[in-house]
């Protein structure tokens, strides 16, 4: 292991980490030592500035384009990184679309869409990288969801609502059924981060009204969830599995 690199020689696959948390998270991964597949659909100059990004500092990193709504695709991402890298042994999930709709506007097509956007890729981005885990008898999955798949706080939003509370239960189904094997599930739930974002979304929550509801004052910066989702993907978060890492600044306490 190289000296101040506690993940080298691991591969990591961080979804959606083109830009806000899943770019800082692949930026802290390649920073301990991993090699960093960085995954986008849409964006391949975000994506590519984020490999540039990791080069330059010395790491190493691979940028695919592939909609993580296709099993397909998902399956192709995989085999590409064990195909540079060797293995992938890190597979974070990180990607959500958070439409806000009253509950009897949502449509069958939207309730669909959304639950294939947040919950179905957790489960095909694991269904393809268990068996490489499981190889190498080593693997950290880490589920990005959030708190209202937990607080339940924010109204007009049932579809992610539901799929955020179904990654946690993904996450702890993975842990037990694949404990023996040396593979760890967790679920990372942010709070109000500071990212960007559409703000018309979020017209009922004022960003200076969320920060004095916190009890640290402010909203949180994706540095941080990136420091959190680091320690679950390291040797010394081994002994935590089927768990949700919440962080919120406090904004609500379990």
């Amino acid at each position: 292991m190289e000296q101040g690199k506690p993940l080298a020689g691991r591969t990591a696959i961080v979804t959606g980490s083109g830009r806000n948390i899943g770019r800082a998270i692949a930026l802290e991964l390649a920073a301990r030592g991993a090699s960093v597949v960085v995954n986008g659909h849409r964006d391949a100059g975000a994506v590519s500035a984020v490999v540039a990004e990791i080069e330059r500092a010395g790491g190493q990193a691979l940028g695919v384009m592939a909609d993580v709504a296709s099993h397909d695709e998902v399956r192709r991402m995989v085999l590409d990184a064990v195909g540079r890298f060797g293995s992938a042994d890190i597979a974070v999930s990180n990607v959500a679309m958070r439409p806000m709709q009253p509950f009897l506007e949502i449509s069958l097509e939207d309730w669909e869409r959304v639950l294939g956007t947040n919950l179905t890729p957790a489960f095909y981005l694991a269904r393809n990288v268990i068996p490489h885990m499981r190889a190498r008898g080593w693997g950290r999955i880490v589920l990005i969801s959030g708190f209202d798949g937990f607080w339940g706080q924010v109204t007009q939003r049932a579809h992610n609502v539901t799929a955020k509370a179904g990654l946690h239960g993904l996450a702890k189904a993975l842990a037990r059924e694949f404990g023996p094997d040396g593979i760890t599930a967790n679920t990372l739930a942010p709070g109000a981060i500071d990212t960007e974002r559409d703000w018309s979304q979020y017209a009922h929550q004022p960003r200076e009204a969320i920060a004095r509801e916190i009890p640290l004052r402010r909203m949180g910066g994706v540095a941080e969830v990136a420091a959190a989702c680091a320690f679950l993907a390291s040797e010394g978060g081994g002994f935590v599995s089927g768990q949700v890492l919440h962080v919120n600044g406090g904004h609500y306490m379990y």
